[in-house]
């Protein structure tokens, strides 16, 4: 065995006496003999002493120590993403039982170009406020389906059809009455609660695998404008989530936290068809709202304005216009006569800064609000006009 040891020699009384001090850098087996070395330059024994070296080793008993608390540390920050965890399971166990199933048998074309395939797709049971139980999903999902085309599938496994379906192009909302006992309804959460940073979940059906959960967070709030392939959705009011959506999710729930529906997973930006970390979902407010009216009257009863507004209005023009103190708001551009807006007095320049007490944010917002408020409502707005502060009402008329 080699090992390192430290050689003193000593001054020696002679002719010749040698003095020094040394490191033997590795001494062979035979220096580990009981018997003192003899100094070859005049015969006199050197005493030599050797360290006791520990097997492990200071160092390695250091690092073990030191690996032993990393682990520690590591256990006690686990237990807070544990919880975490635990929190997501527990909030999916909840709620997959209200998480539908669809699949959609759809035909197009007629004649030699007439083509039938499935589509797949999810929903999430809600009940109205006249008691009855609905399935909350996309109208993409089941557009140009029948009733007895449209498979129903929930967690159990149980499947059944709908009595009814009822949908709406302006928001891409659809419902579908359901008369299958113990099947709970979702608990429906407030839209407007939630923060950009939230944690979300989405349950869905992605490429046809039923009742799949992804986790995320809200990236943004208030995406309008968006081009949505070949669909139009004239009221829109998107979040935004990096939550996994993929084809297959649409119409099925996105949670937060306390297992409660905030939003309605619509759609993906995607340049692959795969979830690229950018998904898109209707406020859970907004579903609701439209499904009750197309629950309640067949059809979504969509406020009427009368105006038309400049869809390039910027805040750069509230600036420039002398309105540095405004953050937003729409320009009209032009009154249609008759319409509830000249009946409220509104004129060509007026910059509508609030409706029903909301912040108006832009030309597509204020669109989104007024096709959704209640007919007939008296709905209190706040205009600027010539640097001046106004307020008046207005009752909107159905836009049919």
């Amino acid at each position: 065995m080699v090992q390192t040891l430290l050689l003193k020699l000593f001054r020696c009384h002679g002719a010749k006496a040698l003095c020094a001090t040394a490191m033997l850098a590795s001494l062979t087996a035979d220096a580990q003999s009981p018997f003192p070395a003899l100094d070859q330059q005049d015969g006199k024994s050197v005493s030599v002493r050797r360290l006791s070296l520990d097997p492990e080793g200071p160092s390695s008993i250091s690092i073990d120590s030191q690996r032993e608390r990393l682990f520690n540390e590591l256990a006690e920050e686990f237990n807070t993403f544990d919880r975490l965890g635990h929190l997501v399971r527990r909030v999916s166990q909840l709620v997959k039982p209200s998480v539908i199933h669809i699949e959609a048998h759809k035909t197009e074309g007629a004649g030699v170009s007439r083509q039938s395939y499935d589509e797949a797709g999810s929903g999430v049971i809600i009940t109205t406020a006249s008691g009855e139980s609905w399935v909350l999903t996309n109208r993409h999902v089941i557009q140009g389906a029948s009733p007895r085309e449209i498979l129903l599938r929930a967690s159990d496994g149980r499947e059944f059809y709908p009595n009814k379906v009822v949908s709406d192009a302006s928001t891409d909302v659809a419902v579908m009455r359901i008369d299958v006992p113990d099947l709970p309804a979702a608990r429906v959460g407030n839209s407007e609660s939630i923060e950009i940073g939230d944690f979300v979940i989405a349950i869905g059906s992605p490429f046809g695998l039923s009742h799949s959960v992804t986790f995320g967070i809200l990236s943004a709030k208030g995406r309008r404008d968006l081009s949505l392939g070949t669909q139009k959705i004239e009221l829109q009011d998107f979040f935004q989530t990096d939550a996994a959506i993929n084809p297959g999710n649409s119409g099925g729930p996105l949670l937060n936290l306390r297992g409660e529906v905030v939003g309605l997973n619509t759609a993906i930006a995607s340049s692959s068809g795969g979830s690229e970390g950018i998904g898109f979902a209707i406020p859970i407010n907004m579903a609701v709202a439209v499904a009750e009216q197309l629950a309640t009257n067949g059809r979504l009863k969509r406020g009427y304005l009368g105006v038309t507004l400049d869809p390039d209005f910027t805040t750069a023009d509230l600036i420039s216009a002398g309105y540095d103190f405004l953050a937003s708001g729409a320009l009209v551009k032009n009154v249609r006569t008759g319409s509830p807006a000249e009946v409220a007095n509104l004129q060509r320049g007026d910059i509508i800064v609030e409706f029903d007490g909301r912040q108006v944010e832009s030309d597509d917002h204020l669109v989104a609000q007024v096709g959704l408020t209640p007919i007939g409502k008296r709905t209190p707005m706040i205009i600027y006009r010539s640097g001046k502060r106004y307020r008046t009402e207005v009752s909107l008329t159905d836009l049919q």
